[in-house]
């Protein structure tokens, strides 16, 4: 009984960590986005502009904000990259120790003897796992001020409608992929009108 409860508790803290790199993976997703705003803003800030020469300035910045948002962007996508790989390695790890269960309830009556360091490692587990969830408390917090400033942030805009209840993920998704799209053209425009 011991060892099982022993493998379970490191089966649960598997899947905690599991939680954990899903919300940091979806944290970098929301820190794309973010980026994405800060963009849309300096697009506001070009449209207001009347003067020739501040609009070229403008635009020479527009255009860096863009590098430095693309170097952002294949930075962050390779720590999802790495993310992903992670949390297959946990879900292997989870499949192992479900294993390790079932093997474990066939030879519990062989398991006796070990009981004492199979509790000391349960304790030490314990110990793990309170470490385990006070980091993914701290991290889930993180997450939701990171998500309610991109949520601010989107929707303070002009011509972007409140929204009527709770957003979800998505919906967040489209409103940025929405503004990123009429920055991008609204760029495209004075490229072309520049050419002319």
């Amino acid at each position: 009984t011991g060892a099982i409860s022993s493998l379970q508790r490191q089966m649960e803290i598997q899947e905690s960590k599991l939680r954990s790199i899903r919300s940091e993976k979806e944290m970098l997703q929301k820190q794309l986005r973010e980026q994405e705003v800060q963009l849309q803003a300096m697009s506001d800030q070009f449209f207001s502009l009347t003067e020739e020469q501040k609009q070229e300035e403008m635009m020479v910045m527009l255009e860096e904000e863009n590098r430095s948002l693309q170097q952002v962007v294949m930075e962050q996508e390779s720590q999802l990259a790495e993310q992903n790989k992670l949390i297959s390695e946990l879900q292997e790890t989870i499949s192992q120790l479900q294993a390790e269960v079932v093997t474990t309830r066939l030879n519990l009556l062989e398991q006796k003897a070990a009981q004492k360091e199979i509790q000391s490692q349960a304790e030490a587990l314990q110990h793990k796992e309170l470490q385990t969830r006070v980091a993914l408390e701290r991290i889930s917090t993180k997450f939701e001020r990171y998500r309610n400033k991109i949520i601010q942030a989107t929707f303070s805009m002009e011509g972007i409608q409140d929204p009527l209840g709770e957003l979800t993920d998505k919906e967040v998704l489209e409103a940025m992929q929405k503004i990123f799209t009429e920055r991008t053209e609204f760029q495209q425009m004075l490229k072309h009108k520049g050419s002319r």
